[in-house]
């Protein structure tokens, strides 16, 4: 069904107050294009919306909306309903939301929780965010290793209902450390009567508690695991990060490097949802900051001013230099951002890269001083052409070198080399670029000033 379609028929559902209609509506399509379908209604009508499903199927759709409005819904709930809801969340979504709600919502909201939920909320919710804590399920399954396969499974069967996954299990002693893992696949053509100690594997790869995201998203991927277990400081096992979260992970840094690249600081939802203002706070800080770093450029070309009076035929150079340097910057310097973050490169490497780098940027500056040589003789004659192929030559090169160097630097002092985007990597090159071309036409041209 196309969208508007979609979005029609749950409008009248919704008038008719027909519940039937949008259970039927959730039954006939996946339970993530329903929950798209409800977030293009506001909060108060996606509430209502929600209000027409069952409870299991609520807390389903639930989860696979926005996080800005699963927040707006909640705030609309009674502490009755919310609760209940909590109660048929999945674990790391219930923390998720918990953090986004207000601290009076906060306290409202855990005396109708039970016990043992409300302890888990607030151990979920106390890790910093953008770590594994942050980001674990508590709804994982475990064994023990003196039991026999046909144990294990029938174990499994009790508790797969209200597991995140059962496809993984992981195998714990007395006091809860790790000791081995085992797939659903192995112990289904295990025999019955062998030992969990004697088939599992003891080599497991897990994470701490406060390791980045980025990084346990990287585990997930390297070694191609459906799961991830979570170990505190005790080697004690505390939860699992599941593929689908670190799927959403990832989405969340790319999306965050994205803006950053772009020098606009990272946005808290959606840019359908954030408002004027939060847009025009994000983005101000470092236009203004790129508007002082231009004046770099204009300061080097009021310094050869007499030069440029002299040999007008520089200013049509001008533009193409500059701009030369700042793609060349712009290209090694979204290279290695992208290269830092999967992990290809390192800040050890950097003398290597360079290297390589000084042999690509000069063959890319000779290939582009060749195509504007003729133009050179054409608007100036031999010494505006030596001038500006020189220039060239030299101005992508320290571009290149520059963009390239920039994400090496803000890691070494860690900060994020997203950091190092295309307009910062610009307007620095841009000042060098001015230098550069001026300096070489000053001293080539005998007119230095």
């Amino acid at each position: 069904m196309q969208k508007d379609t979609l979005f029609a028929t749950l409008s009248e559902a919704l008038a008719a107050h027909d519940k039937r209609a949008v259970r039927a509506q959730l039954e006939q399509m996946h339970v993530a294009d329903f929950a798209a379908a409800v977030g293009d209604f506001n909060a108060g009508l996606a509430a209502q919306l929600l209000d027409l499903l069952s409870l299991p199927d609520h807390a389903e759709v639930f989860g696979y909306l926005d996080p800005q409005l699963q927040a707006d819904i909640a705030c609309r709930m009674p502490r009755n309903e919310l609760a209940a809801l909590f109660s048929q969340m999945e674990s790391d979504e219930r923390a998720d939301l918990y953090n986004r709600l207000s601290e009076d919502q906060q306290q409202t909201l855990l005396p109708g929780l039970a016990q043992a939920e409300r302890e888990d909320v607030r151990r979920l919710a106390s890790y910093p965010e953008k770590t594994a804590g942050a980001m674990m399920s508590s709804d994982y399954a475990t064994l023990r290793s003196h039991w026999t396969v046909r144990k294990a499974l029938q174990r499994l069967r009790l508790e797969a209902p209200d597991k995140e996954t059962i496809y993984q299990t992981y195998v714990i002693d007395g006091d809860r450390h790790l000791v081995g893992t085992i797939s659903l696949r192995e112990l289904i053509l295990s025999n019955p009567e062998a030992l969990i100690a004697d088939i599992m594997l003891t080599e497991v790869v897990a994470v701490r508690v406060d390791e980045d995201q980025e990084d346990v998203s990287e585990k997930i991927r390297h070694y191609d695991l459906l799961a991830l277990p979570v170990l505190d400081s005790a080697e004690r096992l505390v939860g699992i990060v599941t593929y689908d979260d670190a799927m959403d992970a990832v989405v969340e840094e790319a999306t965050e490097d994205a803006q950053k690249i772009a020098s606009v600081a990272a946005l808290e939802a959606p840019m359908n949802q954030v408002s004027s203002w939060e847009l025009y706070r994000k983005r101000v800080g470092w236009l203004v900051l790129l508007v002082f770093g231009a004046l770099l450029s204009g300061a080097g070309i009021a310094h050869f001013e007499a030069i440029i009076e002299s040999n007008v035929a520089l200013v049509f150079f001008m533009p193409l230099l500059v701009g030369s340097g700042g793609n060349a910057g712009s290209q090694s310097a979204a290279l290695m951002v992208r290269a830092l973050a999967t992990g290809e490169v390192d800040l050890k490497d950097w003398a290597k890269v360079l290297a390589r780098e000084v042999f690509v940027a000069g063959a890319l500056g000779l290939t582009m001083a060749a195509a504007v040589f003729g133009l050179g003789m054409f608007r100036g004659g031999m010494e505006i052409a030596i001038v500006v192929a020189s220039a060239m030559v030299c101005v992508v090169l320290a571009g290149s070198l520059i963009g390239l160097s920039l994400p090496f630097i803000l890691s070494r002092v860690n900060m994020d080399p997203a950091t190092a985007s295309g307009p910062l990597v610009t307007t620095i090159v841009d000042a060098t670029g001015v230098l550069i071309y001026l300096g070489f036409a000053s001293m080539m041209l005998d007119l230095a000033v």
